[in-house]
């Protein structure tokens, strides 16, 4: 008995994806901190309201700033009022040494006065510009534009030089970053398009690798692995899917159409010649519409029939479909 079959030839897949899910996050953040201790005096920004870069978004207060600042310079202007009235002296001390009225060391004195006295306006500037940043430092500037996405100290409470008073994201990009184990990072590189998904929506994104991690400081020994995400709406803390592949050894996958099951389990109609020849196999997994196979189960050259298979029986002749 003649039977149309169709067949497909066995091949290899040696790329499997792997999701996993994390929060996303914005690509560019910081947390904002003062960089000197004193009393919040005034909060500019409320929690999700957007700034620009170098608005004031909170103010400090400190006594001692102030004060500190106004003194450095009022002892740089006295020491440039010094200065001046040593050079003044120095040029009234040689025209007197030029008359023989006057000895040689008193012009050498005042000299050295002059120039003492410009090394101390060097230190005093120095410390005036100190201050005066130290005193700008009670306020507290964006880095960059974004959205005050936390707030985490009120007007009154005190704050510490360099603890967080607010967190501050950009609205212009967003990332997401993963911890995979280091066999998996052979297939991934910095520029390469892996795609995403969003765990809820289930919709599908195309992210861009931009960093991959060459150590683990961990101690469960996996490595960071950082996207970048290519448009849509996403907003921070969404839950992302992100595909990676993974480098595995050669495995054979066959439609399920192609797979019967029989007394004797799972089976296919392999064509030997012309010749229906049922053929035992073991599934490890189903991917999409296709079965992949235990190793020794079928070879890499057999052809194997998926349509046609309900009057098939073994040992019928068959025909390939072109």
């Amino acid at each position: 008995m003649l039977f149309w079959c169709a067949q497909l030839k066995l091949k290899t897949d040696n790329l499997t994806n792997y999701f996993i899910s994390q929060p996303s996050r914005a690509r560019q953040r910081a947390s904002l901190s003062f960089q000197v201790g004193g009393t919040v005096q005034a909060r500019h920004a409320e929690i999700g309201q957007s700034v620009v870069k170098g608005e004031v978004v909170a103010t400090l207060y400190n006594p001692q700033l102030q004060p500190a600042a106004d003194a450095a310079q009022a002892r740089l202007e006295q020491l440039r009022s010094d200065l001046y009235q040593a050079k003044r002296d120095l040029v009234r001390f040689e025209e007197i040494h030029e008359q023989g009225l006057l000895a040689i060391q008193s012009i050498e004195q005042q000299r050295t006065l002059v120039q003492s006295t410009l090394a101390s306006i060097d230190n005093a500037k120095a410390l005036a510009d100190q201050t005066r940043q130290l005193n700008e430092e009670r306020e507290l500037l964006a880095p960059f534009a974004g959205r005050i996405e936390a707030v985490l100290l009120e007007p009154g409470e005190f704050a510490q030089p360099g603890h967080a008073v607010m967190r501050l994201a950009a609205q212009d990009g967003m990332e997401v970053e993963v911890r995979v184990p280091p066999h998996i990072l052979g297939a991934t590189q910095a520029g390469q398009e892996i795609p995403v998904r969003d765990s809820l929506t289930g919709m599908s994104y195309m992210g861009v690798v931009s960093k991959v991690g060459g150590t683990s400081s961990g101690e469960n020994g996996l490595y960071p692995l950082v996207v970048n995400m290519q448009g849509g709406n996403l907003k921070g803390g969404e839950s992302l899917e992100v595909g990676i592949k993974r480098i595995t050894a050669a495995q054979i996958s066959i439609p399920i159409g192609a797979i019967m099951r029989s007394a004797a389990g799972l089976t296919v109609f392999k064509n030997e010649g012309g010749i229906a020849k049922r053929t035992n196999v073991k599934v490890t997994q189903i991917t999409g519409d296709r079965a992949v196979l235990v190793a020794g189960s079928l070879n890499f050259e057999d052809e194997v029939v998926y349509a046609g298979l309900s009057r098939l029986a073994d040992g019928d002749e068959i025909e390939v479909l072109q």
